[in-house]
């Protein structure tokens, strides 16, 4: 039995419209941005009110918070979810290629990275921060062991990895090739790891 068979009706419905009211400032977070989005905008999108809203967030920070959380713990849950017996250098690329088609589908907004407002909110979110450093330490763990393993470069600091890595997320390129490159989203997705974990150089 899942989590919401356990719960009262109420409490199933309290959590189902969280769940939409996130969805929907995921969505308008990836197309508006966090400075233009506003409350009146994710309760017209869910259609609830805006007293009813505040009922499961008291402001637009918590909300962009929230969502956030629940987009980190899905890579956590995704992470966990992957076969043991996967090399560390695959689970990083399967990872990576998770977060692309999330954010291709609209699910990623790459707000830390643009917006300097945003970054300083989040920081100061306890509960954000512990799962970014939880994710984090993950992957740092995994870097180490494909450099052990000879998938990755031993020679590179791990922070130079991890971070290169997370940029991918929000590369701009990703757009541009929806837009103007002729490739469909898979393709996209396959060409953005190969440029990751192998570059643009020819190869031997």
């Amino acid at each position: 039995m899942g989590i919401l068979g356990k719960l009262s009706f109420k409490d199933q419905t309290f959590r189902l419209r969280e769940d939409a009211i996130l969805d929907a400032t995921t969505r308008i977070l990836a197309g508006k941005g966090f400075d233009l989005m506003t409350m009146d905008d994710v309760a017209g999108e869910v259609g609830i009110s805006k007293p009813i809203l505040y009922k499961h967030f008291k402001s637009k920070d918590d909300l962009v918070g929230a969502a956030m959380i629940r987009l980190i713990d899905g890579a956590l849950e995704f992470l966990d979810g992957l076969p043991k017996d996967q090399t560390a250098a695959l689970r990083l690329r399967t990872l990576l290629a998770w977060a692309l088609r999330v954010r291709l589908e609209g699910g990623l907004p790459f707000l830390p990275s643009t917006s300097p407002s945003v970054r300083d909110m989040l920081t100061r979110n306890l509960h954000y921060v512990t799962r970014v450093l939880k994710l984090n330490g993950v992957l740092k763990g995994l870097v180490g062991e494909a450099k052990k393993a000879g998938d990755l470069n031993s020679g590179l600091p791990d922070d130079v990895i991890l971070f290169s890595y997370y940029s991918r997320t929000c590369d701009p390129a990703v757009d541009y090739l929806r837009l103007y490159g002729k490739l469909d989203d898979e393709q996209i997705v396959s060409h953005m790891l190969d440029v990751c974990f192998h570059g643009i150089a020819a190869r031997g």
